[in-house]
């Protein structure tokens, strides 16, 4: 005997814009600033200098993460930068970390800016995150602590 099962009815929206366009997700990028001070291992300090993570072309590196499960606010978002940092994966547009720059350490700031514009600046910390100040003394990505030739 077979009993027939009635199931709800389901639709898919996909919710355009007015210009009749998808809504662009929700997205925050990364960029990370190394620490090229003689001390930067022992932690990030106002005074140190700052060397923004570029690509093998010298162009800046932006790193990109769609708001998820996953990624919920800036700190995530700076873990997940962390995570790529230390050729742990990819962003969520599948740009890997350049093989000519250090790997992400303690010391090092990341710049986060989430999906309503705000940015925080965060200092990769011995377990975590500490927010500290826009930094101020940025350098060019030059120093041989922080870049390396194959």
């Amino acid at each position: 005997m077979t009993t027939a099962v009635t199931r709800p009815l389901t639709v898919t929206a996909r919710i355009a814009d007015a210009d009749g366009s998808a809504p662009a997700p929700a997205v925050y990028t990364a960029t990370v600033y190394m620490n090229t001070h003689d001390d930067n291992f022992d932690g990030y300090e106002p005074h140190h200098p700052l060397a923004a993570a570029t690509r093998r072309d010298s162009s800046p590196l932006r790193l990109v993460f769609h708001a998820s499960s996953r990624i919920r606010d800036h700190e995530d978002a700076a873990d997940a930068a962390y995570e790529v940092g230390n050729r742990q994966g990819a962003d969520d547009n599948g740009q890997t970390w350049p093989d000519n720059i250090r790997s992400v350490s303690v010391g090092d700031v990341i710049k986060i800016t989430g999906p309503d514009a705000s940015t925080v600046h965060l200092s990769v910390d011995s377990y975590g995150f500490s927010p500290v100040p826009e930094p101020t003394t940025l350098v060019a990505l030059t120093d041989p602590r922080v870049t390396h030739r194959d």
